[in-house]
């Protein structure tokens, strides 16, 4: 009996104790082959490609899916996932029955989907949610096509099954094709991008509370080639209300971000997760592992769809039972210190997020 006390003590214990959770952003290539006569996805994964993503989302267990261009294969994405997850709506798909097309009048066409749908454990909820579309986009029949979709972002609030309260953010942002890139005419789609990145700030920094946030999806982005750094990043770091960093920086670069107009950065990819910790937050969120998955997102040796997933592994950390103290804010400690992250890797001098100097944690 005492035994089996107290395997159930160390099993209640683990449960209070255990405030990981992992989430995952992914584009499903969800475009039909052609959009009004012209093709626009003659290699994506179409129906069948489809029902193999939705599978390998199943089998990676996140707590928190968010998607990007689940467009006209809704049911097949969704098709393993009904089981154990709950969902936004569905926007609609591209040329579908639903759809009327002024072909007369070609250009003031414009689909009403977003094509962006947010996944969750049951054990999760979503007590919350918004939708907003892009005031800025740019390329209608060229510029990969994106002033036809009603690109945006949703936002939810959510609780996840530890009781943890975060807010969620899945967004799309305008694209760029190689060959615009190549000949140095991307330059509205670099400004429809930057204008959707400070849309997207200026919406976080007037609904911000003492709720971590979570910024993901297909942006678009690289850093060398969009000042998404300046106008977002160290806009909310300069605030003085929150931080925010690049999980996939931080933890893989040191976070040492890719410089604006400079070379590119190799493995850098268009989709991010971005976290952001208010000033009076109780669970500063902190990034224990990046993922990108280019192996097991492949079927008979070709990928899945046209972008890899991004997986980011969160603990919410001040309410973690550890042997390091809780968090106290920056500047409060030793500054002459060693510093270390989380991960017991030593810290830059610009680290943000939790460091650890002398056995204590510190928020920065």
């Amino acid at each position: 009996m005492v035994a089996v006390a107290l395997t159930m003590a160390t099993t209640a214990m683990a449960q209070q104790t255990d405030n990981t959770f992992k989430v995952m952003t992914l584009n499903v290539d969800g475009l039909p082959a052609k959009i009004l006569m012209i093709d626009v996805n003659a290699d994506g994964p179409a129906s069948a490609g489809s029902e193999l993503i939705s599978e390998y989302v199943a089998a990676k267990n996140c707590d928190i899916v968010a998607m990007q261009e689940d467009f006209n294969y809704r049911w097949e994405i969704w098709s393993r996932l009904f089981a154990g997850y709950n969902h936004d709506e569905w926007a609609g798909g591209v040329l579908t029955e639903e759809c009327k097309v002024d072909y007369a009048h070609l250009h003031r066409n414009k689909f009403l989907t977003d094509g962006l749908n947010m996944s969750w454990k049951k054990e999760c909820k979503s007590t919350a949610y918004e939708r907003v579309a892009w005031e800025k986009a740019f390329g209608k029949f060229s510029h990969a096509f994106d002033d036809m979709i009603t690109k945006g972002f949703r936002r939810h609030d959510m609780t996840l099954a530890n009781g943890v309260e975060v807010v969620v953010y899945n967004m799309h942002m305008d694209a760029s094709n190689d060959r615009d890139e190549n000949l140095n005419n991307d330059v509205k789609d670099r400004e429809a991008r930057l204008s959707q990145w400070i849309q997207l700030r200026d919406y976080i920094m007037s609904n911000i509370d003492n709720r971590p946030i979570i910024v993901m999806g297909d942006l678009n982005t690289l850093y060398h080639r969009d000042d998404a750094k300046s106008v977002f990043i160290d806009y909310i770091n300069e605030s003085g209300k929150a931080t925010a960093s690049d999980a996939w920086v931080e933890l893989t670069q040191g976070g040492n971000y890719p410089a604006f107009g400079q070379t590119e950065t190799k493995d850098e990819m268009l989709d991010k997760v971005i976290y952001i910790n208010p000033k009076d937050t109780e669970t500063p969120l902190v990034p224990t592992k990046a993922e990108v998955d280019k192996t097991g997102y492949m079927n008979e040796g070709k990928p899945l769809g046209d972008h890899y997933p991004l997986m980011v592994t969160f603990e919410a950390s001040s309410k973690i039972a550890t042997a390091i103290n809780d968090v106290a804010q920056d500047g409060q400690q030793n500054s002459d210190a060693p510093a270390y992250t989380i991960q017991g890797t030593t810290a830059t001098s610009n680290q943000k997020g939790i460091i650890i100097k002398e056995g204590r944690k510190y928020y920065k």
